[in-house]
C-alpha cells in the first residue's frame, strides 16, 4: 500500500505546542484577573457568523471586508436558500451582534470580554498570521469620556501586570458623522487637486474612503498627507470637549500620550476618540492594541440606538513582545514526581497521586513503554528533567509497610523521608511549590 501523503497545517494557521502553550496560558490568566478587578465579564460569540454583519458593521469598503474575509455560501436548505457566511476577522461586531439579540443593555450598560481566534486572509508575517488571537474589551451603554479613559487605563494596568514598558499611547478624534463628512469633502478637494501624486491604492480610495488615504505606509506619499485637512479642525464644540475630558483623565492618572492626527483605524465604525498602544520592538507591526469608541455600530446592525467604547489587542504581538523584552513567564512543573521501580506498586501509587492531587499537588507520574517501568537510575533523570522540587519512591519496602519516600530533588537535595500512604493530607502542603 502506498504510503500516505503527509498532512500539514494551513499556511498562516499556526499549532500552539508546549512549553509555548504554558505562555498563552499564563498571559490569560493575567488577562481574567485585570478584567475582573475592572468588573469586566466574560463573553463568548461564535467564530462564524453572517457576512452581512461584517459588510454592514465594518464597511463594505474596508480592506478586512474587499481583501481579507473568509466568506463562503453555506449548503441551500430545504427552500433551497443558502445563508452567506464568515470567519470572524474581528468581534466587536459579533458582541455587538449579541448584545443587540440577547437585549443584554436592558438594565444598563454592560463591560465585557473576549479572548478567542480571528481570521483574515492575508500574507502572514511575523505577528501576522492567517488565524491570529485578539483578546478585547468592550463597554456598552456607557457614552461618558470617562469610559474612553477607564478602556484605556485598563490597557495600562495590563502593561504593568504583564511587565510590558515598551509601549507609547496615541489618540485622536475621529469626531461625528456630520463632522466626519465635511472632513471628508475637504480630503477629496484636497486630494484630487494632488491626483498625480497618488498612487494605485490612493486613487481607488478617493471616493469610497479617502481617510484610510491618511494610513497610507507608501513613504512617497507621506508629505502629501501630511499636509492634508486634519479632522481636529473641522471638530464642533462637543467633540472637542469629550476629546478634552479624555485627554484630561490620563493626565491626572499619569499617562502619557501624543495626539495623532492621522490615526483613523482600519474599520468604519469609529467615531470621536480613537488610540493605539505601540512599540519600537516589533518592526512594522508595531501596533499591539487598538480601539476607540463606536456609538453607531449598535444601531447600524438593528439594535437599539446605544454608545459603545473598546478596544482588541493581539495575542501573538504580545508575547512577541514579552519575548522582546526579555519578561520571564513562569512555566508549569510539577510539585513532584512519582518514581515507581515495580509495576507491582502502580495501584497503590495511583491511589496516593489521586489523594495528593485532590489536595492541590501537582504530580507527574513515571509511565513506560512495552519494556516496562525502566531503571530507578533512568527515573530519577526524568524526575530532575520535570522540574519536580520532589521524588516520590514507590518501592516494594515503602508500599509494604504502608509508606512513599519523599526524596527532595531541589532544596536540600537528596535529604529524604518517609510519608503514610494512609493520609496523604497530612503532608500534602509540604510538597507545594511556593506561590
Amino acid at each position: 500500500m502506498a504510503k500516505a501523503s503527509r498532512i500539514t497545517a494551513i499556511k498562516g494557521m499556526n499549532d500552539i505546542l508546549p512549553p509555548a502553550s504554558a505562555r498563552w496560558e499564563w498571559l490569560e490568566d493575567v488577562v481574567r484577573r485585570a478584567m475582573a478587578a475592572h468588573a469586566f465579564r466574560n463573553l463568548r460569540t461564535p467564530i462564524m457568523e453572517h457576512t452581512q454583519l461584517f459588510t454592514r458593521g465594518l464597511g463594505e469598503v474596508t480592506d478586512v471586508v474587499e481583501k481579507e474575509m473568509y466568506s463562503f455560501e453555506d449548503r441551500p436548505d430545504q427552500h433551497g436558500q443558502a445563508d452567506h457566511l464568515s470567519l470572524r476577522p474581528e468581534n466587536t461586531a459579533g458582541v455587538v451582534r449579541a448584545v443587540a439579540e440577547h437585549n443584554l443593555l436592558y438594565d444598563g450598560g454592560k463591560r465585557l470580554y473576549y479572548m478567542g481566534p480571528m481570521f483574515r486572509r492575508e500574507r502572514p508575517q511575523r505577528g501576522r498570521y492567517r488565524q491570529f488571537h485578539q483578546i478585547g474589551a468592550e463597554a456598552l451603554g456607557f457614552g461618558g469620556p470617562e469610559v474612553d479613559a477607564e478602556l484605556i487605563l485598563l490597557a495600562v494596568h495590563l502593561w504593568a501586570q504583564l511587565g510590558i514598558q515598551n509601549w507609547r499611547l496615541e489618540l485622536n478624534c475621529l469626531g461625528q458623522p456630520d463632522e466626519r463628512r465635511a472632513h471628508r469633502a475637504a480630503l477629496i478637494e484636497y486630494f484630487e487637486v494632488h491626483a498625480d501624486q497618488l498612487d494605485e491604492d490612493a486613487r481607488r480610495r478617493l471616493h469610497s474612503n479617502p481617510l484610510r488615504i491618511l494610513d497610507t505606509k507608501n513613504p512617497a506619499m507621506q508629505a502629501l498627507v501630511d499636509g492634508a485637512p486634519r479632522l481636529l479642525d473641522h471638530l464642533g464644540e462637543a467633540s472637542r470637549a469629550h476629546f478634552g475630558a479624555v485627554q484630561a483623565a490620563l493626565e491626572a492618572a499619569g499617562v502619557a500620550y501624543r495626539i495623532n492626527p492621522r490615526l483613523v483605524r482600519g474599520l468604519d465604525y469609529y467615531n470621536l476618540t480613537v488610540f493605539e498602544f505601540i512599540t519600537d520592538s516589533l518592526g512594522a507591526q508595531g501596533t499591539i492594541c487598538g480601539g476607540g469608541r463606536y456609538d453607531y455600530l449598535i444601531e447600524q446592525i438593528g439594535g437599539k440606538p446605544a454608545p459603545a467604547v473598546g478596544w482588541a489587542m493581539g495575542v501573538e504581538r504580545v508575547l512577541e513582545l514579552l519575548a522582546e523584552e526579555g519578561v520571564q513567564v513562569p512555566e508549569p512543573v510539577p510539585d513532584a514526581y512519582a518514581v515507581i521501580p515495580d509495576a507491582a506498586q502502580v495501584p497503590a501509587a495511583l491511589r496516593c497521586l489521586q489523594a495528593l492531587r485532590a489536595q492541590g499537588v501537582a504530580v507527574q507520574m513515571h509511565a513506560g513503554g512495552e519494556a516496562g517501568l525502566g531503571s530507578m537510575k533512568s527515573q530519577f533523570k526524568k524526575a530532575d528533567a520535570s522540574g519536580a522540587r520532589f521524588a516520590l519512591v514507590f518501592g516494594a519496602d515503602e508500599v509494604a509497610a504502608g509508606e512513599v519516600t519523599v526524596k527532595a530533588l531541589r532544596d536540600g537535595a537528596g535529604a529524604q523521608q518517609r510519608q503514610a500512604l494512609t493520609d496523604p493530607a497530612a503532608w500534602a502542603d509540604r510538597l507545594k511549590s511556593p506561590a
